[in-house]
Order: C-alpha cells, then structure tokens, then sequence
C-alpha cells in the first residue's frame, strides 16, 4: 500500500494534521496504536458511577477556543458545541480568602478592589488590543516573524520591549510589580502551574498571563457532552475530506532509506509506503528512539536526547458526587475550575518539593467542576468531578504513595468543603503509571510532551537547534506535543508539522530542505 503520508498517532495533533493535508488534496492514513482515537483527549461513561462521564485526560480548552487552527476547522459542522461555567476559575487560599476570575474584566477588578482591580483592567485592556496577534506568535512556528511585527506595530517599541520582559519575568515578580493584595498574583501564578512552570522560574509569567487572559477572553470551555466530542468532530471531518483513520493499528518502525523517510512498518508486519511523508504524534524520545533508531541521528542529536527533561508526573482523581461540592466560598459553587491547596509562597514549596524529589505534603489542586460547566455530564443535582496535582520524578510512586497523596487531597477539599467526603458516590484514580498505560505519550504521567520550562522552549524544543516540526530525516516531521510550541489542545504542533510537509514539497521545498540541511549540519556537525 502507498499513500502520500501516514500519520503516526491520532491524538488532536495528529488528527489536526491529517485534516490539513487532506484539505490539500494528500492521500492521507492515520495509524493509531489504541482502540479509540483522541490520545490525552478522552471521555469514558461510568467510570466512576453510572450515569457519570468522567474526561480521563484533559478536560478545559482555553487554547482550542482562541487557537486559530482549531477555530480555522469549523469543527461545530461536526458536531463540536461549546459551553461554559458561570465563573471561570477561583482560587481559595488557606487563610480563607479566595480569588475569582470572571470573564468579565469589570466583575474580577471588583473582585480584586482598589488599586489591583484598576491593575486588573490595565492589562485586559492591553490582551484585548495585542491577544490576537499574541496567540497567533505563541503558536505558529518559530520564529513568528509577521506575527511579532504585527505586536510592534500595535504597541510600539518601548511596550514591546517591556512585554518581551515580562514574557522572560518569573510570574511571583509580575505579581509584586502589578498588585499589592494576594488575589491578583495568585490567579496569574496559579495559572502558570497548569504547566510544570515554578513561582520563581524564568518564563512562568508568560504561560501564567496567558492562561489568565485566554480565561478573560475565552472562559475555561468544554465541548457539551465530553472532551471525546472534540475528537469525534475531528475525526468526522477528516473522513469527510478523505482521509483514512485505523485504530489498533500500532506503528512499529519508520523506514528511512539514504536519509529520507520512505514509509512506516506495522506491528503484524505490513509496510505502507509514503510519497510525501510521514508525520509522527507521539513524543520526541519515542520517535527517535524507538521508531527511527539512533543510528539515522547525528551523534550529538543522540546526546541531546539523552538531556531530554520530561515534565512532572500527574496524579489525577475523579469523583461521582451525590451533590454540588459544599463549597464555604459562593463563587467557587459558579466555577469551573477551582485552584486550591496552597498561597503564593505555598506554590513555591510546592515547585520546591517536586524539583528535590520530595512528596509534597501540601499538594496544590486543579479541581473540576464538570457538571458546573455543562450539565450534561452527570444526573442532575449530582456533580462529576476530578482534581489532579503533580509528583515527584525519580521517586518511586508505590500504590502506598499514591494512596497517602489521595488521602492528602480530599483533607484539602474537606477543609474548603466540608461534608466533601459524604458526598462521595464513588471515585477513580489514575496514577501516573495509569496514565501512561493509557496513552503511552503520557510517559510516567507526563502530560506536557516534556517540560515547559525555558530551557526546552522555542528553538530549544525538543532539542537545541530545531524548535520547529522539522527532523534530521527528511520527509519526517514531529507533530507531538514535544514540538514547539508544546502542550495543550491547541492543535498547534499538528498544524505546524502539516504545513511543513506541504511547504517541502512545495515550489521552494527543495531550497528550504536545503537550507535546513546545513543549519542541521552546523549545530551537529
């Protein structure tokens, strides 16, 4: 069999590529290991209780509604409705105090008060002029040259300059530089620990803005009826453009022939052959290791590899609930997502236990309300839950480990809401190891595709010197999360790999292969 490229992996990334190739006319098959599609985007029906829809992985998609990939699909012809919350996130801090993130800008500066709240606009005004363009640099491939001369164009040079400062600021010092009360720092610090990003890392200020002002802009959404819906809509639409999706149909090797990848091998021993390329969603170290072999990399790619940083892994629990949590805090009954646990200095010991292989004692939570932001997730008057907090890497996580840590999150929810306990129907977790088990992306419950830290960022991401889809093999593309710009629904590292591929077999596909080529030479040479 012979197609013009075969898509390793039909996680959103993987799909969001397909589409775009089929939308190009390609002759496109996607080849997916598990029994369903959708990778970490996943919903399972009485997990938990009947009658409960329980999203396994991820669970609220800001990035997939300002993604303009995503957005560029029209996914609501397939089927994909949105729904949100009546607040989008709040904070409960341990003293009693509590932060709330509304969509409305005016509603959250109230929030804050005084100063902080005029703070507060200040900086929703600026995202309503630039976010656009913001969004569009964060995703496009690097560097997003047009993008970023469109940000100079609307700011200027002296508030460009003071941007890119605060993109490289740890999110504790924009917090002191921007407020005086504990409410506005939290959310922003709060955010960024969506990804593996400490209060006092470099870098963790623009993960935590952007978080912050997509929940502004776009609210924390949900597909109605589950994460899985998203999947769905992506799946129909590649089939309605022509494109072929297996299931249990694992990818054992990729053939690369004088440097070039020529097709893919199948686990029960069928080859397919590619034309064009082959584009793989699945992380770097698996790529390059298990499916390419080393041998096709220069040396110092292969020593690069090996400094690979994953980022920490994730203990998640869901719950069926009886009721409503019994929140003591009346905006957190209106939000989807609440963060808890922990203030700002608490984040930072928390950062600290992860970083010196210690279990943290106060683990900080994500909690989700699902049922809060789309009713159709559970019988009414009940509510389906989840809350994740992350662990040590290089600890062995016993299920003695595992158990004390689910023990130390519902202390923390009893605490905030008391008779949390009684409200139990029933509860599932998902260990780290659980997580890989179930996607094998998930590496001991990784789920960013490998840190977010600066480090492994940019033209750093996967490894120094390519930061982009581009491999040493030609024809092969990396269209994972390990791919700039990194995790997330966004579609972004998907997109980026499709147009790649285009782009080489384009009218200037030879030039920029060449050109590729020696960069590649020089940094590994």
């Amino acid at each position: 069999m012979t197609v013009d490229a075969v898509v390793v992996g039909a996680g959103h990334n993987g799909l969001v590529a397909a589409n775009l190739l089929a939308d190009a006319g390609w002759d496109v098959l996607v080849c997916e290991a598990a029994p369903h599609p959708g990778g970490a985007v996943a919903t399972a029906d009485d997990v938990t209780a009947p009658g409960f829809r329980t999203d396994l992985f991820s669970a609220f998609y800001p990035l997939a509604a300002a993604s303009p990939v995503i957005q560029g699909l029209a996914l609501d012809r397939h089927g994909v409705e949105w729904t949100r919350a009546p607040a989008v996130l709040t904070h409960l801090l341990p003293d009693g105090r509590s932060a709330t993130l509304w969509q409305d800008a005016a509603r959250t500066a109230a929030g804050l008060g005084g100063a902080d709240g005029e703070a507060w606009l200040r900086l929703t005004a600026q995202w309503d002029r630039i976010g656009e363009q913001v969004v569009r640099a964060l995703l496009a491939p690097f560097p997003p040259t047009r993008t970023a001369l469109g940000i100079l164009r609307r700011l200027g040079t002296a508030e460009t300059l003071r941007l890119a400062r605060m993109a490289a600021q740890p999110v504790r010092r924009f917090g002191e530089e921007n407020f005086t009360g504990p409410g506005g720092p939290i959310l922003f610090a709060g955010n960024a620990l969506h990804a593996d990003l400490p209060p006092d890392g470099a870098g963790s200020a623009i993960y935590g803005w952007l978080l912050t002002m997509l929940a502004h802009a776009h609210g924390f959404p949900v597909p109605v009826g589950g994460a899985a819906v998203l999947v769905d809509g992506l799946v129909r639409r590649l089939r309605a453009a022509g494109g072929e999706l297996r299931t249990s149909t694992p990818v054992e090797g990729i053939d690369v022939v004088d440097g070039r990848a020529v097709g893919v091998r199948l686990a029960g021993g069928e080859r397919i052959a590619v034309r064009r390329a082959v584009l793989a969603d699945v992380a770097a170290p698996a790529l390059y290791g298990d499916l390419v072999g080393h041998d096709h990399l220069p040396p110092a790619m292969v020593a690069d590899l090996a400094r690979f940083q994953w980022d920490a892994p994730t203990l998640k629990v869901d719950w069926a609930l009886r009721t409503p949590v019994p929140w003591t805090d009346p905006d957190a009954r209106q939000a989807g997502t609440v963060h808890l646990g922990v203030d700002l200095d608490g984040l930072t010991d928390y950062a600290a236990d992860l970083a010196t292989r210690r279990v943290p004692r106060e683990p900080f939570l994500l909690f989700g309300q699902m049922t809060t932001a789309d009713a159709t997730r559970s019988p009414a008057g009940t509510e389906s839950a989840w809350a994740y907090t992350h662990l040590p890497r290089g600890v062995t996580l016993t299920d003695d480990v595992v158990a004390e840590q689910v023990e130390r999150i519902e202390a923390v929810l009893e605490r905030r809401a008391p008779g949390f306990g009684a409200s139990v129907l029933a509860r599932h977790v998902q260990s780290p190891y659980d997580l890989e088990t179930h996607d094998a992306n998930l590496v001991t419950g990784a789920i960013n595709g490998g840190t977010a830290q600066l480090h492994q960022q940019l033209v750093f991401r996967p490894v120094p010197g390519l930061g982009g889809a581009a491999t040493p093999i030609d024809q092969l593309f990396l269209a994972g999360s390990s791919a700039h710009p990194g995790g997330g629904v966004h579609g972004a590292c998907g997109s980026n790999a499709a147009r790649a591929a285009l782009a080489r077999h384009g009218v200037t596909g030879g030039v920029r292969r060449s050109v590729q080529n020696r960069l590649l030479n020089h940094i590994y040479r």
